[in-house]
């Protein structure tokens, strides 16, 4: 009958989709750093969560999967051993079903990249890696992990779709680095279809609301000098859509864009470029365009959560940025948390041994082009071997500072 054709066709459809999901999930780059980790925090997530470990990818050049760790609560009133925050005031509200603050027409002229910052960058002052320093004085590997790891700046994910409470966990955040002179690394993280149903799925049920949840996040950027790393592997990741989502995804991602650079033009937002390892430069730089990195970013970030070395890593972001084209000011961060001694072996993805520390986040990096190097995941929070997702793991937090 018709109707047995269609369904059969439909079922067919979906699993052609759920393999193709499958094979691309083996070359998603690794955000298995949402922890609260020395600056790393996963803002407004109340419930917690655990994923099982994937099976190691067989290439070399393939990196870890995505992860989701145990989450930590941030914002007013959330106890904690470490030197509080600044309480944030009660956060603007928006109804459900309301959309975000208007943006730019899209006949409008691109707005012109803020300037990179030139500021230190700002250490959250909550994280587990302090929580073990302070509860571990005698401990042989706290001086290693306390001056190499526990000191440095690093990102604060929002990773939970929380209306009415994101602006006011956002705020929190850049009212302290603001207070202390230096510049906050945001990393918002709630794009639907998440991981594309991998171990990080997640984020806002629908782009409507995704919308909405922007608006939100954006209302807490103040008017600091500000780096928001937008979406990890929401463009790299993005070939388990089909056309017209993938298109409605990169739609998305520019109206995120246009409405946090309305807020702050003082914030520089920077668009998912994947990692040298992964897609071709002029791939990645069509998706990038595609997606209005180029009229409503500021750059690209690559390397989140990898070990692709740094000058590999400048080379690619440079190959990108030139196929992408102007304006003039784009520019690229790289997360070098992890890459000081490159990439692991064919196979090794899950807190792999051998690697060391990176170079030390920084806005002042010599390179043409290159405006800051990051940690985006925190050294020492584990992919899902050394211990729990997400979680503080001294012993790898050591080999990497002794690496």
């Amino acid at each position: 009958m018709p109707g047995s054709r269609a369904q059969r066709r439909i079922a067919h459809r979906e699993r052609r989709r759920a393999a193709r999901r499958q094979a691309l999930l083996a070359v998603a780059s690794a955000v298995v750093a949402i922890g609260a980790t020395a600056g790393l925090v996963e803002a407004g997530q109340e419930e917690r969560r655990t994923t099982a470990v994937p099976e190691p990818a067989p290439s070399q050049r393939l990196p870890p999967l995505p992860a989701v760790p145990v989450p930590t609560a941030l914002g007013p009133g959330t106890p904690s051993s470490t030197t509080a925050l600044p309480p944030a005031p009660e956060p603007s509200r928006t109804a459900p079903g309301a959309s975000a603050p208007p943006t730019a027409s899209p006949t409008a002229p691109a707005a012109a990249p803020a300037p990179p910052p030139r500021t230190r960058l700002f250490r959250h002052p909550r994280s587990q890696v302090l929580d073990w320093v302070r509860a571990n004085p005698g401990d042989p590997r706290r001086p290693a992990i306390e001056s190499r790891i526990a000191t440095r700046p690093a990102a604060v994910w929002f990773a939970a779709h929380n209306p009415g409470e994101i602006a006011g966990q956002v705020r929190t955040v850049t009212r302290g680095a603001a207070a202390a002179g230096r510049t906050p690394v945001l990393v918002p993280y709630a794009i639907p279809d998440r991981d594309c149903g991998g171990a990080s799925r997640g984020g806002a049920p629908d782009l409507a609301a995704y919308d909405a949840w922007m608006g939100e996040f954006a209302q807490g950027l103040g008017a600091g000098p500000a780096i928001v790393i937008l979406e990890p592997d929401a463009i790299a990741l993005s070939d388990c859509l089909t056309a017209p989502e993938r298109a409605a995804r990169f739609a998305a991602l520019a109206r995120a864009g246009d409405t946090l650079r309305a807020a702050n033009p003082r914030a520089r937002v920077y668009f998912d470029g994947g990692h040298s390892g992964w897609h071709a430069p002029e791939k990645q730089a069509a998706a990038l365009r595609a997606a209005g990195a180029a009229t409503s970013g500021d750059g690209i970030f690559t390397n989140v959560a990898n070990f692709h070395r740094t000058a590999d890593e400048t080379a690619y972001a440079r190959r990108v940025l030139a196929a992408l084209g102007g304006p003039p000011g784009l520019g690229a961060v790289i997360d070098t948390s992890r890459n000081g001694n490159g990439a692991p072996a064919a196979g090794q993805w899950c807190d792999p041994a051998g690697r060391a520390l990176g170079q030390s986040p920084t806005t002042r990096t010599g390179e043409s082009g290159i405006d800051a190097y990051l940690w985006v995941k925190l050294p020492g929070e584990s992919d899902g071997c050394s211990g729990a997702a997400g979680s503080f793991t001294p012993e790898y937090a050591y080999a990497l500072a002794t690496g």
